[in-house]
């Protein structure tokens, strides 16, 4: 238990209310004082006071006076805090999760945090002293917002949307969890970018389903919105399809696994954005199809790339694009459209001329190679647009220059400046594009290190990244921050024997900790990396 230094001495009477925890002290801004300072206070002062308290007469003593409080600890933090004196909350036996009339579709939260705090579940019924109330605000607000007030032995979350009050009681349980109470003020909280998520490659490394649930879970107490699934690739196509089960690999999540999946992330108020990564990375599909896959001059095969200039391909892709949003419901949707093989050699008009020649006919005497790879993506894009999904793609997919533009709707995936295509981000966004950032210098983990990758550290991200950061090192202008819309760290699984599942949720959680703090709160971080790691370990059960 913490003992604030603050305790007030009221006559010549030490009033300290035995079962008062303070979280903090300072003027109630969230960043005010340092919980270092408040566990200064020592157990021989606490144990001086009642000394001195034995010694004075039996008159009633008075009211318990309590010091300011601080903000709670939580990951991401919170952005404000508004200090107040009290006892504030703690489960209690007679404590409950209540909803407020009119706000009945918050079930599902409410019977979530009192299975976790082990209070309660009483639903519509009246608050009372002990009780946590969660409630939808009227008069709107920020989306995933939230207000967060404790006073007189009660909480009440409110928020315009559920997810927002969702993101309330994921303040309330970690605090309850780091310091064994929730302080007395008021939290007003909000997301600093809209999207924040997890990508993981379940193509080239198959994860279980339980294993995936479990990362949701853990997005879900981070506030992190989104998980990305590139099922596709190369070594492996891992869900189960009924327009070509000849393409599925022996190890693959069935659709009723992946309804499952989805059923999880909703309740957790987390997007599922599927990608079927084209036309390159597509060798487990090209093993049954052998025919369409691109073959250079030579007649030699290029790795993971369907031949654009087949109607066939188009037929195999659009029929997969067609099926798979049928299973995913979500607003997103990821087209891969990166490393097409065709694009890397010196003159792919010399190296491809199959294409070449495709690229005159339909676009005139200056089309190319690259404009019919563009031309096959912005054709994708139509097909998925009555499925009424924003469309990403990576950014060394969107090209400088040609005859053909990438469509303008596509948002930009950006993580990478050393592949070839790969333009400054600067680029896209002084074009008006919006972007999602997954740098790869700070957020790739790839297994097995493999082209200079190493596994990275919550530590680089939590003290160097920002969502500015897009290429490398370098932040682009302040300006365009607006467009970037947040980021997403990836998992990927070229070597996928070298770690197992559960080694990987060990190396990516505190990276995924400090992303998460990163993408919610603009500020500079108020833990140091030691504090904050100490905080990770009580919050997520790891201490």
């Amino acid at each position: 238990m913490w003992i604030s230094r603050g305790t007030q001495v009221v006559g010549t009477v030490v009033a300290v209310a035995a079962t008062f925890t303070v979280v903090g002290c300072g003027s109630g801004g969230a960043r005010a004082g340092s919980p270092d300072d408040v566990r200064s206070a020592s157990a021989a002062s606490a144990s001086s006071a009642a000394a001195r308290s034995s010694t004075l007469s039996s008159a009633a003593s008075p009211s318990p006076t309590y010091a300011l409080s601080v903000a709670p600890r939580s990951i991401p933090s919170v952005r404000t805090h508004e200090a107040a004196r009290g006892p504030g909350w703690r489960p209690g036996a007679k404590s409950g999760v209540v909803i407020a009339t009119g706000s009945e579709g918050l079930a599902d939260e409410g019977k979530l945090l009192s299975q976790e705090l082990k209070i309660a579940y009483r639903g519509t019924a009246k608050a009372r002293a002990g009780d946590v109330e969660l409630a939808l605000a009227s008069g709107g607000g920020a989306a995933e917002s939230y207000t967060l007030s404790v006073r007189s032995g009660r909480v009440r979350i409110t928020g315009p949307d559920q997810a927002g009050v969702f993101y309330g009681t994921r303040t309330l349980k970690q605090s309850v969890r780091a310091d064994g109470a929730m302080p007395e003020g008021v939290v007003r909280d909000r997301p600093g970018r809209p999207q924040r998520g997890l990508n993981l490659d379940i193509a080239r490394k198959y994860y279980t389903p339980g294993w995936i649930e479990d990362r949701l879970r853990e997005m879900a107490d981070l506030k992190l919105n989104q998980l990305g699934l590139h099922f596709s690739d190369d070594q492996g196509f891992r869900i189960e399809s009924t327009s070509h089960p000849e393409i599925v690999s022996k190890q693959h999540l069935s659709k009723a696994e992946v309804r499952h999946i989805l059923a999880l992330a909703k309740r957790l108020h987390i997007n599922v954005v599927p990608e079927i990564d084209n036309p390159g990375h597509l060798g487990a599909v090209l093993q049954v199809y052998p025919a369409l896959q691109l073959r250079n001059v030579n007649g030699t095969p290029t790795r993971g790339a369907i031949d654009i200039s087949q109607a066939a391909s188009a037929r195999l892709l659009d029929d997969l694009l067609r099926e798979f949003a049928g299973l995913f419901p979500g607003p997103y949707w990821h087209l891969g459209a990166d490393e097409y093989q065709a694009l890397v050699v010196a003159d792919p008009q010399a190296s491809f001329p199959k294409l070449a020649q495709l690229a005159v006919k339909k676009y005139g005497s200056g089309g190319t190679v690259q404009d019919l790879t563009t031309g096959w993506t912005n054709d994708r894009a139509a097909v998925m647009r009555p499925f009424k999904r924003q469309l990403r793609v990576w950014n060394d997919g969107i090209f400088r220059g040609g005859s053909v533009q990438a469509d303008k709707s596509l948002q930009v995936a950006y993580w990478t400046g050393k592949e070839i295509g790969a333009r400054p981000p600067e680029e896209y966004l002084s074009a008006g594009r919006t972007m999602v950032n997954y740098n790869d210098e700070y957020l790739y983990y790839v297994l097995g290190q493999p082209n200079d990758f190493r596994y990275p550290t919550g530590q680089r991200i939590y003290e160097q990244w920002t969502p500015l950061v897009l290429r490398g090192t370098n932040a682009v202008p302040a300006r365009y921050s607006k467009q970037i819309l947040g980021g997403v760290f990836a998992v990927w699984g070229d070597f996928p024997n070298a770690q197992t599942q559960d080694q990987v949720a060990n190396g990516i959680r505190l990276p995924l900790a400090a992303v998460s703090q990163k993408l919610w709160d603009p500020g500079k971080p108020p833990l140091s990396w030691s504090g904050f790691t100490a905080l990770a370990a009580k919050v997520d059960g790891n201490g």
